[in-house]
């Protein structure tokens, strides 16, 4: 069993509606429990629910974020796109950036830098994806990969203090494949010697479930989890949360 204060970050992706957050109930009750022990709950909704989110959990300490930001610190003639200053100012505390999903549709590092400054700038913590395909996996550049993904995308970052690194091998997400406990512990261990000072919290994201949970929990260097399907799923979070701690 973990003591750690662990954070469980839920990234529905491109799901939900309206009616979804009465599936939320439960969760809103169980962040009232005991049970949750030392965990911290976060929700990244699409952004038409961002603020249905923040009324929901208005009495409970769940936090909202929200999945990507774009690049730009002002307004501008950008259609269908949102910055990290629209979403300070609508309630988010938290953004996803980075992430895989993203990354394969052309978002490269320098946008994902800019991104993150801008973030910081508006005051939001960030949530930093980095992964490796199974391609490169296959090919020994992990480590490389991963090193390359920090170092451009956190160029000139100098305040850490908000930032969560989540390592997301791009082969696990959706594919119910993850890592053995080993080569995570080894993979996790090199991301934290990549920073020397003021150490941002490492997370685990891809497949998470709370069967594998159960073993991930024991790798002291991870401070929590991004959990994407099985987050939209009330009793699917919940138990990921309680087979963290038990």
């Amino acid at each position: 069993m973990t003591n750690k204060y662990m954070y469980f970050i839920a990234n529905w992706k491109m799901y939900g509606n309206l009616k979804s957050l009465n599936t939320l109930d439960k969760v809103i009750k169980f962040s009232k429990s005991k049970e949750i022990m030392k965990g911290r709950l976060i929700y990244c909704p699409p952004y038409t629910l961002i603020n249905s989110f923040l009324k929901k959990f208005n009495n409970c300490l769940i936090d909202v974020g929200a999945q990507n930001c774009h690049e730009s610190s002002d307004y501008g003639p950008h259609t269908g796109f949102v910055n990290a200053k629209m979403l300070k100012d609508i309630g988010a505390n938290y953004v996803i950036i980075g992430h895989s999903e993203n990354r394969e549709k052309g978002e490269t590092n320098k946008i994902i830098n800019q991104k993150i400054k801008n973030a910081i700038k508006a005051k939001l913590k960030i949530i930093f994806c980095i992964g490796e395909t199974l391609k490169q996996k296959k090919n020994g550049r992990t480590k490389s990969v991963l090193q390359n993904q920090i170092k451009f995308g956190l160029d000139k970052v100098s305040k850490k203090t908000n930032l969560f690194i989540a390592y997301e091998p791009v082969w696990s997400i959706g594919t119910g494949k993850i890592p053995n406990i080993k080569e995570l512990e080894e993979t996790v261990k090199f991301i934290r010697s990549r920073f020397k000072r003021k150490m941002p919290k490492i997370l685990y994201g891809g497949s998470v479930n709370s069967e594998n949970v159960k073993n991930f929990r024991f790798i002291k260097e991870l401070d929590g989890f991004l959990i994407g399907g099985a987050s939209q799923n009330s009793k699917k979070f919940i138990d990921i949360v309680k087979k963290t701690y038990n």
